[in-house]
């Protein structure tokens, strides 16, 4: 199925997403990005539904095509403050407050969404499979995250994360038992099945 161009096509609309949410460690990463009225790619959809090669390539052409993009973040720390929701939102107005050019109305993936800077927006579930703007959003915010944990492997390379990039894998879990966790683990999260003891990094 070919994905939406505009929910509102006279106006300017910016896609928003997120990535990162369901991880044990590392930020919580999103995106918002406004696309051209006339953008299409054959292969552009969420980003779950392609492969990372895929995700790169589109990466550079939504970057280098896109009227305005952004991406932010929030860390370990601020979600254990704040709650993995509250932090996902978090990033995506941090997201859409870097943009260089604001958007009159926004698109955003999920069923939740706290209001923005009084911008009337959508909150679409499933969105970055019907959307472009939010398939866009969707492949920056996972991206960059996924670099983001690429760069900390280097420092924690026993949790495996150039592969699980935080995700709850039984081998992230295992090394958690063996090395305990890092200051990138959300401690918050159940990193370790209920009634097992873990230690501090």
């Amino acid at each position: 199925m070919a994905l939406l161009p505009f929910h509102h096509p006279a106006i300017t609309e910016a896609g928003c997403d997120e990535a990162g949410r369901g991880c044990l460690a590392g930020p919580v990463f999103a995106s918002a990005v406004i696309l051209p009225k006339d953008f299409s790619h054959p292969v552009l959809n969420d980003s779950k539904q392609l492969a990372e090669n895929q995700r790169d390539q589109l990466r550079h052409v939504i970057e280098q095509e896109a009227i305005a993009w952004a991406v932010a973040q929030v860390d370990a720390g601020e979600i254990d403050r704040i709650n993995i929701l509250k932090a996902s939102f978090l990033a995506m107005h941090r997201a859409l407050e870097a943009l260089r050019q604001h958007p009159e109305f926004i698109l955003v993936d999920g069923n939740r969404f706290t209001a923005y800077a009084g911008i009337p927006h959508l909150c679409v579930v499933k969105g970055d499979g019907k959307y472009a703007a939010i398939a866009a959003a969707s492949v920056l915010a996972k991206t960059h995250r996924d670099a983001f944990m690429l760069k900390l492997h280097e420092a924690f390379p026993y949790y495996d994360w150039h592969s699980n990039k935080g995700y709850p894998t039984e081998a992230h879990r295992e090394a958690i038992r063996k090395h305990g966790i890092s200051p990138y683990h959300r401690k918050s999260f159940r990193l370790l099945p209920q009634g097992e003891q873990m230690r501090l990094f």
